[in-house]
Parts: structure tokens; C-alpha cells; sequence
């Protein structure tokens, strides 16, 4: 095991990683709280310790050396490690206590957390969740960075090696219009029947709209030129008449309510998510993590297979 001093403090790492997120001395400086000529004087000392030169600086701009990115990247995981170290300090005395920092996608956080927040509150009282709403490849990446703890997904997604505890099944249905002719049936509707219909679609970076393709893959469906940012825009502009549309069904309480509209299940055996909660393997908050996942299965909506019976009739 190393005994001897190391050339460098995780502060210094910290104003590493910083200058390389910012590109500049100035806003890293103002990032960490420390004056330029200070930060400017612990790098300098770093780089003379490592016998490596971090950054190319010039009067205009700050780029990261080829040599300094390995060391940049390292200096990442470090810090990472180190709070990791702190948290699980912080949790030794009580694991479901503190603030722990989760991702949400768009498409999910609407609909689940009014429901779950105050069964999380009366569940877990002592544990206090910080969500950030993004599209999961922002959040795969926070999360690999050690920004998040956790993040609720659709495991459907490229998401890398992460641990995982199921939520819930998310299963995806149309959305008509009363008189268009996809409307007058309450079965689930079939492949065949989609084949040719314009089908309204999220902008590119969402995952669901990636599924919602899968889903449809065989009935050869033409793609609206919209494209929405959100599932609220989809579903108001099939109520305006623009095509049809998927969405999952724990959106359709609050989407559909909003406009006269005809939801019907999709038949597709893949027309389906499976919503999860997600984390770092061997994170140190893993327990709290684990009981967040019971929460939020045990306050998951299931009221939207009933409603979709009722619009339907």
C-alpha cells in the first residue's frame, strides 16, 4: 500500500476537473470559490509534482492536454470515490436519512412523482430526494459522474452496467381522435391496422420515441413531420387533428382528461416499457436506493387501465 504523501489533494483534482469542464481559469475559479491566482498556483504545483503539463494556455483559450485528459479522467473517478466515502461515513448512523439525488426522464416525471412524493415522505421521512428532470443519455452520463445517485428509466434504453430494481410495466396505447377510424373498435389495435397511418412522434434524444418506433416496427406507420418535445404537445396535436399517437399508459390520465380524445391498447407484444430505478453498482447509498424503489413500486399509478376502459366506451 502507498504510505507516502501524494503530489496532489482531491482539492487540487477538484480544480482539475473543473478548469476542464470550463475551459477557463476564470470560471473554474469562481466554480470552486477560490481566487484565479490561487487556482492558477495549485495547478501549477500539481503539474510540476505529476512532471506533466494539464493544459495548453494561450491569452485567447484553455485547452486539455492529450496527456492531461487520461489525468483528468482519473482525477474524475477519484472524486467520485472520495464521495462515495463521505456519503457512506454519513449513512453509517442511519442509511435512510439525508438527501439523496435521483434522475427522472420527461416522459415519466410528470405522471409518477405527484403520487409518489408524499408516499416517499411517509415512507422514508428522514431521506429527502432531489430530482433532476433530463433524457436518459444526460442521465446515464450524470450518473457515471457521480452527479446523480440514481435515476428512474426505461430499462429499454442503452444504459450500461448499472444495478436496477423493476418498478412497474408501462404498457403503450393509442391516441385518436373520436371520428378518425381507428376509434370505433375497444380491442387492442393490431399492426395491420396501423399500417400506413401518419403517426405523430417525439423529437429525436427521447427514448420513448425510440420505443414507440419499435413498437410499430412492423406495420410500416409513415412519421408525422412534427415532431413534439413532450407527450402534452403529441397528444394536443392529434386533438387538433395532426394524426395519431402513442403514449404510455401512465400518461393518459393526465393527457387525455385534457382533450375528447380515444385511447385503445396496443397489441404489438413489444408495445410495451418497463419504468426501473437505476444506480451505480456498489454505490454506497445502494440501501436507501433499494427503499426508494419500494416506495415508488408501492405508490405507482395504476388507476389508467380503468380509465382507458371508460373513455373507451
Amino acid at each position: 500500500m502507498h504510505s507516502a504523501p501524494h503530489a496532489f489533494t482531491l482539492r487540487q483534482l477538484q480544480y482539475i476537473v473543473a478548469v476542464a469542464d470550463e475551459l477557463s481559469f476564470r470560471r473554474a475559479a469562481a466554480r470552486c470559490r477560490v481566487s484565479q491566482p490561487s487556482l492558477s498556483g495549485q495547478l501549477a504545483q500539481v503539474e510540476q509534482a505529476l512532471g506533466v503539463r494539464l493544459f495548453e494556455r494561450t491569452h485567447k483559450r484553455v485547452l486539455v492536454s492529450l496527456v492531461g485528459r487520461d489525468i483528468v479522467e482519473r482525477a474524475r473517478q477519484l472524486l467520485r470515490v472520495a464521495d462515495e466515502l463521505e456519503r457512506a461515513a454519513q449513512r453509517i448512523g442511519d442509511p435512510l436519512s439525508g438527501t439523496i439525488r435521483l434522475g427522472v426522464i420527461p416522459t415519466i416525471s410528470p405522471y409518477l412523482l405527484p403520487p409518489v412524493t408524499p408516499h416517499l415522505r411517509k415512507t422514508l421521512p428522514r431521506l429527502r430526494v432531489a430530482w433532476v428532470e433530463d433524457k436518459t443519455e444526460s442521465l446515464v452520463s450524470r450518473l457515471s459522474d457521480g452527479e446523480i445517485e440514481g435515476a428512474v428509466v426505461a430499462l429499454e434504453a442503452e444504459l450500461g452496467d448499472v444495478a436496477k430494481e423493476v418498478i412497474a410495466s408501462d404498457p403503450f396505447v393509442l391516441v385518436t381522435r373520436p371520428e378518425h377510424p381507428l376509434a370505433t373498435k375497444k380491442t387492442a389495435v393490431t399492426q395491420a391496422e396501423l399500417r400506413g397511418e401518419e403517426m405523430l412522434l417525439l423529437d429525436d434524444g427521447h427514448c420513448f420515441r425510440e420505443q414507440a418506433l419499435e413498437a410499430c416496427s412492423s406495420a410500416r406507420v409513415r412519421e408525422g413531420e412534427f415532431r413534439a418535445t413532450s407527450l402534452s404537445t403529441l397528444v394536443q396535436m392529434v386533438s387538433g387533428g395532426a394524426g395519431i399517437t402513442l403514449i404510455p399508459a401512465i400518461a393518459v390520465d393526465t393527457e387525455v382528461k385534457r382533450a375528447r380524445l380515444r385511447v385503445r391498447p396496443l397489441a404489438a407484444p413489444a408495445a410495451h416499457r418497463t419504468i426501473a430505478l437505476i444506480w451505480r453498482k456498489g454505490s454506497a447509498v445502494e440501501p436507501a436506493l433499494r427503499a426508494v424503489a419500494t416506495s415508488l413500486r408501492d405508490a405507482y399509478p395504476r388507476e389508467e387501465k380503468s380509465s382507458q376502459s371508460r373513455r373507451a366506451r
